[in-house]
């Protein structure tokens, strides 16, 4: 299972990689192997304003559809619109031609809630 060390993650399987104060936001390798066959990607979010743990698009797999929840408040300012017709790139390559969308962070103390790589690892093997 691939969990790079220098991105955070929430419990809801989703990787954030920090940038000032944009982050980028995909779902992790463990995720995207538990749905399957990811079959479209929808985030109608953009240029829209969230709070965290707000949902701001689904990912749909052959089998089900699961939300996608923003980890921490802020503006939804690109969506990775390569998803529409390659929805694969996520199953493929999770942590790069695979993420989802780029967010302007409102409140960047709530990046110290999510988890280390150590955390995650240790969520997703209990």
């Amino acid at each position: 299972m691939n969990i790079p060390s220098e991105l955070k993650y929430t419990k809801d399987h989703e990787w954030v990689k920090v940038e000032g104060d944009v982050i980028t936001i995909g779902i992790t390798d463990f995720a995207q192997s538990e749905l399957g066959d990811i079959v479209y990607v929808e985030v109608e979010t953009v240029d829209e304003t969230l709070d965290a743990e707000e949902v701001f698009g689904t990912v749909e797999a052959v089998k089900t559809v699961s939300d996608l929840f923003l980890p921490v408040a802020g503006e939804i300012i690109e969506f990775n619109e390569s998803l529409e017709d390659e929805p694969e790139k996520v199953n493929s390559d999770p942590y790069g031609d695979g993420w989802m969308v780029k967010v302007k962070v409102t409140d960047a103390s709530q990046l110290n809630s999510l988890l280390s790589a150590d955390a995650y690892k240790a969520l997703i093997s209990a």
